[in-house]
């Protein structure tokens, strides 16, 4: 769990419709005068700006980064998906403000945590507890968690809802999808309306704690005798469906790890890949969300210590298919049978045109191309995302504009895709090749 340092300030959550859509409204008007203001100064400096650059100034970004983080919810949780990976997109001064979209929340006042904890366990609650702390070690967008201890001396770690989250789900995912087409950011012809539902559906799976608390003890059955992970456990009594009890782990930030000797590194990477594949393809099911806060690393065992099981979803016995049959292809170097895999798979559908059917191929043999040459992957000094992101940005600027990716594969490529970035920062080696092998029938 994060230490209180780590969070922001008390500020309590806008939990009505009507004033969640008020802040939003106001965000927007502030916004656009701000954009109208610096349109002005580049006209009468001579210059014809246009709107993106308008829109991205540090500024304007700190303004929409801060009120996402006071209004959390899915209007934060719908800015962390769009602002993830932006270290290699957005210039560092705008990256910077929008990693605050990754990093922890503004937090509930005691009076609002007492009215939503009323609610949830009546008003009395408090003699339930030998001590409960009321200020939180962790705050993120649906909800915070708080430190308490049982009477017989069980310490627990306790997530509550915000107020008003799951009732305001469509219209801040329906303003945030306004905020990011007047952005101009997408391409001419994306056509945005899927993942908006797929968000939509998603936020409401991950605001329903008890079905959390069924991940988890999923998940706590299939590793329990693995010695690489720990996870906590549901304490029933005092959970429900907007409040998560489990028990309390001692643990450390995962980028921690950073600090230590390399062959900890290598090991704590490989066991979370190792995961990731077990998932995909023993498992047939994924914790999909990689936010770095999930997953932590308690020094005194060595152990990862896995939280959050809220973005967990069933993986498609078809699509595990198409995974094994696309790594086996690949790693053979078949050019033509990767080519109609993802086309079946519809990654890369038969209806995109040739040229950037070609193109697209070309990156996806890359991959396999490095993972070949280089049996321990480092990520910490390859350049293997700097390519992939070249030749990605010179599609979009050739006039690409991607196709719909089915909902089950991009959560998966997610949770590859913050793999890859956590092994980057922690700069550890991965035996990727290897981890990959048995799963694809190449032991």
């Amino acid at each position: 769990m994060a230490d209180h340092s780590n969070l922001s300030r008390p500020l309590a959550v806008p939990a009505g419709r009507l004033s969640r859509f008020g802040r939003m409204g106001a965000m927007a008007a502030g916004v656009a005068g701000r954009m109208a203001l610096d349109g002005a100064r580049h006209l009468g400096q001579g210059t014809r700006p246009n709107a993106r650059d308008l829109l991205l100034t540090p500024a304007n970004m700190h303004r929409i980064a801060d009120e996402l983080a006071r209004m959390r919810g899915a209007a934060m949780k719908v800015g962390q998906l769009v602002s993830m990976d932006t270290g290699d997109v957005l210039p560092p001064e705008l990256a910077d403000i929008m990693a605050r979209l990754r990093a922890d929340a503004d937090f509930m006042p005691p009076k609002q945590l007492r009215d939503v904890l009323d609610a949830e366990w009546g008003s009395g609650w408090r003699a339930r507890f030998a001590e409960f702390d009321v200020r939180p070690i962790a705050a993120a967008s649906i909800g915070q968690v708080h430190r308490a201890r049982l009477p017989d001396g069980t310490e627990l770690a306790i997530k509550v809802q915000y107020p008003g989250i799951s009732r305001s789900i469509d219209s801040d995912v329906a303003n945030i999808a306004r905020l990011i087409r007047l952005s101009g950011l997408l391409p001419d012809g994306f056509d945005l309306d899927p993942y908006l539902d797929e968000a939509r559906a998603q936020l409401r799976e991950e605001a329903d704690y008890q079905a959390e608390a069924a991940h988890l003890e999923h998940f706590s059955d299939l590793l329990g005798t693995d010695d690489c992970f720990v996870l906590p456990r549901v304490h029933a009594p005092l959970s429900t469906k907007r409040v998560l009890a489990m028990t309390y782990i001692r643990s450390e930030a995962i980028e921690s790890v950073v600090e230590d000797s390399q062959e900890v590194r290598d090991r704590v990477m490989r066991d979370l890949c190792s995961l990731v594949l077990r998932e995909l393809f023993d498992f047939g099911v994924m914790q999909t969300d990689p936010n770095f806060a999930n997953y932590r690393f308690d020094p005194e065992t060595g152990r990862i210590v896995l939280l959050d099981f809220g973005a967990t979803r069933a993986v498609p016995s078809e699509l595990a298919v198409h995974m094994r049959d696309l790594i086996r292809a690949g790693f053979d170097d078949a050019r033509d049978d990767v080519s109609e895999i993802v086309a079946e798979m519809g990654l890369v559908p038969r209806s995109v045109a040739a040229p950037f059917r070609t193109r697209i191929l070309d990156m996806i043999m890359l991959v396999f191309e490095e993972l070949r040459r280089y049996p321990l992957l480092d990520l910490g000094v390859s350049d293997l995302s700097s390519r992939l992101q070249q030749m990605g940005e010179a599609l979009a600027r050739d006039g690409f504009v991607p196709p719909p990716v089915p909902m089950d594969l991009l959560y998966v490529q997610r949770k590859v895709a913050g793999m890859f970035l956590l092994a980057r920062r922690l700069n550890a080696r991965v035996p990727v090749a290897d981890l990959i092998a048995p799963h694809a029938g190449r032991a």
